[in-house]
């Protein structure tokens, strides 16, 4: 997908105020210049920063009107991205939710002087970007997001009592025996932990088995 044509497609879901489109559309650019002077995407997947990245992020914002009042709730919240890499899913989330507030994390200075530099470029006062490890971190914020940077029984201890409202987590494969183990070793309640098909929306192979995890408080 073009940067052009994502915004199309992007805009059959969401209401996007003419700022959102320049920001999004801004990504691609801004992706490109830095990737070339620090890796945080790989050179072979920065032609698909749109369809690998952005729009994986926003899968996260496309599931929640599946949850009576999460979308709400998600929309005026504090949310921490752990593992931020260079801004994924926090900067896509940001633009899309102006009125929540993002920390951006990750441990590795590289990364976040990336995903800094680009909220900075857009404008983006709603992200604050901070290199720290997860246990440094004062909370609590109302959601954490991320991406695949642990299973899921090694991340939930890195945020366990620094969230009020969810954890949504991006990632794929059999995550069956992840989700059990940590539901019996953090005492979970059962129906508290949901699952959502990516390709439910994104319809590209790239998406098979991927899945938003949504852990309830």
């Amino acid at each position: 997908m073009t940067p052009q044509e994502t915004i199309t497609f992007i805009k059959g879901d969401f209401a996007l105020t003419p700022e959102q489109e320049r920001r999004l559309l801004a990504l691609d650019a801004l992706y490109r210049d830095w990737n070339a002077k620090i890796n945080v995407i790989s050179r072979k997947d920065i032609d698909g920063l749109y369809s690998h990245h952005v729009l994986h992020s926003l899968a996260i914002a496309r599931y929640l009107p599946n949850r009576p009042g999460l979308l709400e709730a998600f929309s005026q919240a504090r949310v921490l991205d752990l593992g931020t890499g260079g801004g994924f899913p926090g900067i896509p989330l940001a633009i899309l939710f102006p009125d929540a507030t993002f920390t951006l994390c990750d441990s590795v200075g590289k990364k976040t002087l990336v995903a800094g530099e680009v909220a900075k470029a857009l404008g983006l006062g709603n992200v604050t970007v901070v290199n720290a490890r997860a246990e440094s971190l004062e909370g609590p914020f109302g959601f954490v997001v991320s991406r695949a940077v642990a299973p899921l029984p090694d991340f939930y201890p890195w945020v366990k009592g620094k969230f009020t409202e969810g954890i949504l987590y991006l990632k794929g494969g059999d995550i069956v025996e992840e989700i059990a183990e940590v539901m019996a070793r953090h005492r979970l309640p059962k129906g508290s932990v949901h699952t959502w098909p990516v390709n439910a929306w994104l319809h590209d192979p790239y998406y098979d088995g991927k899945l938003v995890i949504h852990i309830e408080s």
